[in-house]
Formats: structure tokens, C-alpha cells, sequence
């Protein structure tokens, strides 16, 4: 038996902003509905960010767009907050224009164990370090589902852990520290605690990649409406994956990617240390 997804991510509706294409982002929508009534999946997945956020009053009529947008879907849909509609909305604010609960949870379908992982996505902006802060307690919410995990795991996030480079990137070649948290190290140690296999799905990055760290793979989808990849056009990207012994994820749009594999259960061999010691 398999399980099939459909993910949109950073979708990122409202004015343009640098390469994110906003203006286009609800009629891109409407594409994504009609392309969710023909793949049929199981569940759809919203990665985050579905708004270019302003200010409190902007921002919740910018939502109240979006979640009237995903109306159109007549599948179960789990959203997921991005940094963007955290910026000047609560989580509770969320939830009330979703109609869901936004606390991380686990959902098993078809032989797969989804984790929700609906870390802090909030960026600090004040003080000197800013950035993502990961509480302790998601990070430790991690560490259990991990542990306990008894079957083939989706973890998905808005942020990733991957700590993949940057180098290309438009927003975060020169911002890498913006791209995941500071605590991503910890969150990878926390996941390979599991001996199922894992996989992990990220958006935030504005590009779709692939990275292996410690046998589990982590990827991130493109958004919706980026254009540094497609000349200036929205890339008008979502997903489809398909999800059994092997993971075949399918990315559409004017940024088209595709990979298929099969998640290993077994870790890697720790990295060896230094060759010379400093000093």
C-alpha cells in the first residue's frame, strides 16, 4: 500500500517582494486545487509561509485570502507556520484562519508515520544574534518521536535541518544563517536516534534540493511563487510524492525536479576528525 501526497510550500501571497512573485500567488492557487482534484492524494501538505507578511491588519487579510484558497481543496490538508506568518500573527491567529490546530503531531496513513514538526518559525529580529531560536521542547519532541518511531517516518517542517550549502541561493548564500537553526546540528543528532527509515521535507529555502546526512534524506521544495530560478516568472511549483518501499517525489512547474530513492533504516559511520590539529 502507498501514500500519496500533494505539498505546496512559501506560498508567499501579497505585493512582490525581491524574486517572490505574490501577486501571483492566488491564482497560482486555484492551479494547485485543480491539479490536487486530478492526482487524487491522501493528504495535502502546506509547508508555510503562505503570505509576504506587512503588519497585523495586513497580514490577517493576506491569511484570511490563502485559507479561503485552500477551500477549494476537498482533501484533509495539515499546514504547517512559516516564518512569514509569524512575523506579526500568533500561532492562534493561524489556527483560527485555518481551522486547525497547529501544535506538532503524528499522523499514520498507509503503513508511513507523518511527523508534523511544527518547530518555533519565528525569526528574532532584536539583539545581536538574530535569527531562528529553536525551543528546547520542540527539539525534544523531536528527539521522542524519533526514538519512538516503530515504522517508515515523513518528518516535515517549514525550516530545514539538512544544513545544506547555500551557494546560488538569492536569499541565503550571503544569509546561511537565516536558512535553518542554529540548533540544526542537534535536531539531525535528535533524528538519527530512530532505526526506521526517515525522511524529511522542508520548504523555506526557495529551491528544490536533496542532501543526505547520517542515511536519512532531507529535501526542500520549491515555493510557489519564487522567480530567481525561472527569470523572473513564479515557478509555480508543487509537489506530488509517492511513498512505499522507495519515495518518489515529483516537483511541477516552470522549476521541474524529480528524484526517486529508497530510505535506508541504518546510520552512518561517524565523521573522522580532523587530519592536522591547530596549535
Amino acid at each position: 500500500m502507498s501514500l500519496r501526497l500533494a505539498i505546496v510550500a512559501d506560498i508567499h501571497h501579497g505585493a512582490p517582494s525581491h524574486t517572490k512573485r505574490g501577486d501571483a500567488a492566488l491564482g497560482l492557487m486555484a492551479e494547485f486545487s485543480s491539479f490536487v482534484k486530478d492526482a487524487k492524494p491522501d493528504l495535502v501538505i502546506d509547508l508555510g509561509d503562505r503570505i509576504s507578511d506587512v503588519d497585523h491588519e495586513t497580514d490577517r487579510h493576506l491569511q484570511a485570502e490563502v485559507a479561503e484558497a485552500f477551500k477549494a481543496i476537498d482533501v484533509p490538508i495539515q499546514h504547517i507556520c512559516g516564518n512569514h506568518d509569524r512575523d506579526h500573527l500568533s500561532v492562534a491567529e493561524n489556527e483560527a484562519f485555518l481551522g486547525q490546530e497547529l501544535a506538532s503531531r503524528t499522523i499514520d496513513i498507509n503503513g508511513w508515520r507523518i511527523a508534523f514538526w511544527r518547530a518555533d518559525s519565528k525569526i528574532e529580529r532584536k539583539g545581536d544574534q538574530p535569527g531562528f531560536k529553536l525551543p528546547e521542547a520542540d527539539l525534544l519532541w523531536l528527539s521522542h518521536m524519533a526514538q519512538t518511531a516503530d515504522r517508515p517516518t515523513l518528518v516535515v517542517s517549514h525550516v530545514p535541518v539538512s544544513d545544506h550549502a547555500q551557494t546560488g541561493n538569492y536569499y541565503f548564500e550571503r544569509n546561511k544563517r537565516f536558512s535553518t537553526y542554529p540548533e540544526a546540528a542537534r535536531s539531525r543528532a535528535a533524528l538519527a536516534q530512530t532505526r526506521q527509515p526517515m525522511v524529511c521535507l522542508a520548504g523555506h529555502v526557495h529551491w528544490n534540493t536533496v542532501t543526505s546526512v547520517d542515511g536519512i534524506t532531507h529535501l526542500t521544495q520549491q515555493s510557489l511563487t519564487e522567480s530567481f530560478t525561472t527569470q523572473g516568472e513564479p515557478a509555480g511549483a508543487y509537489g506530488l510524492m509517492e511513498l512505499s518501499d522507495t519515495v518518489f517525489w515529483q516537483v511541477f512547474g516552470k522549476d521541474p525536479f524529480e528524484v526517486r530513492f529508497t530510505p535506508q533504516n541504518h546510520r552512518w559511520t561517524p565523521p573522522l576528525g580532523p587530519f592536522f590539529q591547530e596549535g
